[in-house]
């Protein structure tokens, strides 16, 4: 690594960790361990305290975050530097939310009015639509919205969608069409009523495949039933693509920047648009404010006190020196559920990479395999694993008021909010902790480190902090890394392939007999399957 001589501390740290007295259960015990190991910022507490981390390892990965310029870099890419190596780019999706009158240069222009339009439009749309102006062909007034787009096109939408459905007071049913499966849209479209559907297509480049099928299925459908798609489709695209193309027309086109990547995207309009028709612009703009304050604290507070930094840096700790392949994400809110599925792309797409951000190999392993579900369904799920096969890090989240306070009634004494939370922290304290018995199937080592972090409650402004904070997180934890967070090369490999199958596929349904010709035998023996609708026996 290039930041070797912090790096080799931290290794020889690892080591130090093995022994009987860096146990979790003693490191719990010392005197004020919660009080220094845990930060407040932007509505969030993060606890980090059943980490198997103690002074001395924290004060080395402070001076690797500053070996490694991470803070520099942080504040540079906020500021509009090159941060995006490999494609020549800016990485600001913090500037949608940035709405300070400060400037921000990209190649001499500021972009900030550019990004402030967008959302003014946005805006002016979704009243307009809330209000009856705007119509689908019959003259009645939208009440669902399908939304067509893929990976970061709508993960991170309908994360926050789901965290805010007890908000959802406009009448509208939201809908994600991701997937080119057909079961995907034959479910939506026995959901819908066409007449009163807005479709809202999400494709910076307008060209993928999956996106593009499923557009076309839409339009299809569409026509089906005598309407109009150019009073029916929203299109959130980049300026002058085939998205945004004057010879064919849609309802209204947001225009996306190619300083924003998809699965950073949630605060623009690939985000702005579905949130605001389905909550209303000002919850959207609630979101923003949080996600800005998260940004300010990310980009200003010192390494010691700053929350996406610390997250980063045991991240880095237990993926790289402590060897931990995974880490769980399981909040103790149900309307979080989407939370795990938006961060697996967010930090595996960013960080999953195999080259250092000046392009040459990287050797030092970076990145972890994410995964979650809501507690308490995920104590019933796997943490018989969790708590007595392969450890893995996890990331409690607890909220701290219901957004259903009405939901009263008990069960053993308690509510079941209370009883949410008593599995909460019970489970952080047995994975630390562990138990000893005579019966190995009833023994358990512990040592199994675990975060909390807690909001007062799933407001708009909380749920806008807790994005920010994870993607603030995988920025910081690539910077140490030395990678780049921002490009996705490895997404490509298999698309291409799937062209080359695509093109036998097709010529195979114009009557092409030797269609397969080209073909792996492998790759022609699933071909004909295909055709046949059989299982060969």
């Amino acid at each position: 690594m290039a930041y070797s001589q912090h790096w080799e501390a931290l290794e020889a740290r690892a080591q130090d960790f093995e022994t009987p007295e860096k146990h979790l259960k003693q490191l719990i015990a010392q005197p004020e361990r919660l009080a220094a190991f845990s930060l407040t910022a932007a509505g969030l507490f993060y606890d980090f305290s059943r980490q198997r981390v103690d002074g001395q390892t924290l004060s080395r990965l402070h001076a690797l975050a500053e070996e490694a310029g991470a803070g520099d870099r942080f504040r540079a890419m906020l500021q509009g530097a090159t941060v995006n190596q490999s494609e020549n780019r800016a990485a600001l999706h913090t500037a949608c939310r940035d709405l300070s009158p400060e400037p921000i240069l990209v190649a001499g222009t500021d972009i900030k009015p550019a990004l402030h339009a967008v959302h003014r439009q946005v805006a002016s749309f979704a009243d307009d639509i809330h209000a009856g102006r705007l119509t689908g062909t019959t003259g009645h007034p939208f009440r669902h919205v399908v939304v067509i787009g893929i990976g970061g096109s709508y993960l991170g939408t309908q994360f926050i969608a789901h965290a805010l459905r007890h908000r959802a007071d406009k009448g509208i049913q939201l809908h994600f069409l991701s997937n080119v499966d057909s079961h995907n849209f034959g479910e939506i479209v026995t959901a819908i009523d066409p007449e009163t559907t807005l479709w809202v297509v999400i494709s910076k480049s307008y060209t993928t495949a999956e996106t593009l099928a499923n557009t076309r299925q839409a339009y299809a459908f569409m026509g089906s039933h005598g309407l109009e798609p150019a009073r029916h489709v929203v299109t959130v695209t980049s300026k002058g693509s085939p998205g945004d193309d004057p010879d064919n027309p849609v309802l209204a086109t947001f225009h996306m920047f190619d300083f924003i990547g998809g699965r950073y995207s949630v605060t623009s309009a690939v985000g702005g648009v579905p949130l605001s028709l389905y909550l209303g612009y000002d919850r959207f703009a609630e979101l923003l404010e949080g996600a800005a304050a998260m940004d300010r604290h990310a980009g200003d507070a010192p390494a010691g006190q700053n929350l996406p930094l610390t997250a980063a840096l045991l991240d880095v700790w237990n993926t790289t020196f402590l060897a931990y392949p995974a880490m769980a994400i399981v909040p103790y809110a149900a309307p979080l559920d989407k939370l795990a599925a938006h961060i697996q792309q967010l930090s595996m797409e960013s960080n999953g990479k195999s080259a250092t951000g000046d392009g040459k190999p990287h050797t030092g392993g970076s990145g972890g395999f994410i995964f979650g579900e809501p507690g308490t369904n995920a104590q019933h799920s796997f943490f018989q694993m969790a708590h007595q096969g392969r450890p893995l890090p996890i990331e409690f989240i607890g909220v701290l008021n219901s957004a259903y306070p009405q939901v009263q009634s008990t069960s053993k004494g308690v509510t079941n909010h209370q009883e949410l939370w008593a599995n909460l922290i019970a489970q952080a304290d047995a994975l630390a902790v562990g138990k000893t018995a005579a019966d190995p199937a009833r023994s358990f080592t512990g040592n199994r480190p675990t975060s909390t972090i807690v909001m007062a409650d799933l407001a708009p402004r909380n749920l806008g902090a807790l994005l920010a904070f994870y993607e603030a997180r995988t920025v910081y934890a690539a910077f140490l890394w030395g990678i780049n967070p921002f490009d996705q090369f490895g997404v490509e490999l298999g698309k291409k392939t799937a062209h080359g199958l695509r093109a036998a596929m097709a010529a195979q349904n114009a009557g092409d007999t030797e269609y397969a010709e080209d073909l792996e035998p492998i790759q022609a023996f699933y071909l004909d399957m295909l055709s046949k609708g059989e299982i060969p026996g």
